[in-house]
């Protein structure tokens, strides 16, 4: 009888430093922004080279979080550490290809749109792909490395790669992915500060638009968690932050009042439908290789058998 007493206490201990090293790592990858202090706005080059430095140095120390968690909570699984992250090559292509490309049918709607705003035609537009100085422009312009490349890479080895192997023996995968980002949203609210210090706005607008960004970020990060779960990379998730980092919210206002709305809702809808019908099918786990967050999971447990078989 007293075994039940000592399962939960057990369980209740490792939810609770589970929940403590995330904490810890939100508060130092946000805390690391404004180790620099500066009078200059958040998008001016020096500003970002600084917080490049910052970020990246938190996101190399990310896999010391993990195996600090590991020690305090005495679990042993045969993955490696890095493994545990998402960083592996069984299943890489199909990591890489799949979860992009169904995040881009999701965005249908969004992408026929600056398609059909967009003045280039497709030669021009593989013209500019494929040249080399377009590339070399992208890559000295700051604001485009942050949002991009930087950005994507810092925030899902952090909040998702090092965060959900720590979480899911506590809550889940399917718990998982929806406390997971949790973090991530509240990790944005910083943009309040800087927003109130630099007058870009009245108080409540500016909350009201951090009300949102955190709403959006929080599904946003809950679908690049479903994805690191059931593909076990890193690189999907990386991948699709980048992209809608890229896009953007959905113009649907602008939309609205587009010449062609109708052929361009009619691409809203059918993106919308084609995700909801592939994100099982072009997620299922099978197509990835093993799954190393599986070796988290009781074996014989629903979810170990939902997840790993």
């Amino acid at each position: 009888m007293s075994e039940a007493p000592e399962a939960g206490s057990a369980a209740s201990g490792l939810c609770a430093v589970s929940v403590l090293c995330c904490l810890a790592l939100a508060c130092s990858y946000v805390g690391s922004l404004y180790v620099w202090k500066s009078e200059l706005s958040r998008d001016h080059p020096a500003v970002i080279k600084r917080r490049f430095t910052s970020v990246l140095i938190v996101s190399s120390l990310s896999p010391v979080f993990l195996c600090v968690w590991r020690e305090l909570t005495g679990i042993k699984t045969d993955a490696a550490i890095l493994s545990l992250m998402g960083f592996r090559l069984d299943g890489i292509l199909t990591a890489t290809i799949l979860p992009l490309l169904l995040t881009m049918i999701l965005f249908l709607g969004p992408l026929v749109q600056l398609s059909v705003d967009c003045p280039w035609g497709l030669l021009d537009g593989l013209k500019v792909t494929f040249d080399p100085r377009f590339w070399r422009l992208c890559f000295t312009d700051m604001r485009w490395l942050r949002n991009q490349v930087i950005a994507p890479l810092t925030e899902e080895l952090v909040f998702r790669a090092c965060m959900l192997p720590m979480l899911v023996p506590c809550t889940s995968p399917g718990r998982a992915i929806f406390t997971c980002p949790l973090f991530f949203g509240i990790a944005h609210f910083h943009h309040v500060i800087e927003q109130l210090r630099f007058r870009q706005g009245t108080v409540l607008s500016i909350f009201l638009s951090a009300a949102f960004q955190f709403s959006y970020t929080a599904v946003f990060g809950a679908y690049t968690a479903f994805i690191f779960i059931r593909t076990g990379h890193i690189i999907g998730p990386v991948l699709c932050h980048s992209f809608c980092n890229y896009i953007g919210f959905p113009a649907i206002f602008t939309a609205l009042e587009h010449p062609q709305r109708a052929t361009i809702f009619f691409f809203y809808i059918l993106g919308v439908v084609l995700f909801f019908l592939l994100l099982y099918p072009m997620t299922d786990p099978s197509l990835y290789g093993d799954i190393p967050i599986c070796y988290l999971l009781e074996k014989g447990s629903r979810d170990h058998r939902s997840l790993c078989l």
